[in-house]
C-alpha cells in the first residue's frame, strides 16, 4: 500500500467535472458527464469498502467512453483499479479485464475515503447543493451518501485528519 493519495472533483461546465485521482507513481484525470450519477456512485461504492469482502464497480460515462472502478477490499486497504473502455453502451455486460487499465493503486481505506470526503465537501462548499445542482444538471448534490460515509469513516478508520462539519 502506497499510502498517499490524492483526489479531486471539479465542476467544469454544464453537467461535466473532471475527476482526478494520484498516488505516489501515477495520476489519471477524466473529464466525466453528468450521464450517470458519478460522484454519488463512487461514494455508495466507497461505503461498500465497510462490508465483509467487499467489491464494487462503479462506471462514469465519459462520452462515450466508459470508466469503471473496480474497488477490492484487502485487509485495511482497498485496491483501485480503473479500467478504461471505448464505448459505455457496448461495455455494459463485459468483464472487467476486457477493459484497459488506466490507473491503479491500493492504499489505506482510511486514506482513501478521507481524501474522496475531502474533496466531496470542497464540492459542496464551492457549489452549496443548489449551485451542484445547477451545474451537474440531472443529480441533486449526495448530501446523504456523503453524510453515510463520512459517519462511516469516522467509526471504523481511526482517522487522525481533521474533517469539515
Amino acid at each position: 500500500m502506497t499510502g498517499r493519495i490524492e483526489f479531486d472533483w471539479q465542476l467544469s461546465g454544464s453537467g461535466w467535472a473532471t475527476c482526478r485521482i494520484a498516488d505516489a507513481v501515477a495520476e489519471a484525470k477524466y473529464v466525466v458527464s453528468y450521464c450517470t450519477d458519478a460522484l454519488a456512485d463512487l461514494i455508495y461504492g466507497l461505503e461498500g469498502m465497510y462490508r465483509p469482502d467487499p467489491v464494487e464497480r462503479v462506471s462514469f460515462d465519459l462520452e462515450p467512453v466508459e470508466i469503471r472502478w473496480v474497488l477490492r477490499g484487502v485487509g485495511a486497504g482497498v485496491d483501485v483499479s480503473i479500467h478504461r473502455f471505448p464505448d459505455m453502451s457496448a461495455s455494459f455486460d463485459a468483464p472487467d479485464a476486457d477493459g484497459t487499465v488506466s490507473w491503479r493503486s491500493t492504499q489505506p481505506r482510511r486514506r482513501l475515503v478521507h481524501a474522496v470526503v475531502g474533496a466531496v465537501q470542497k464540492v459542496l462548499q464551492e457549489h452549496g447543493e443548489a449551485g451542484y445542482e445547477a451545474r451537474w444538471v440531472r443529480f441533486p448534490f449526495p448530501t446523504g451518501a456523503l453524510q453515510d460515509l463520512l459517519r462511516l469513516h469516522l467509526l471504523h478508520d481511526e482517522c487522525d485528519q481533521p474533517h469539515e462539519p
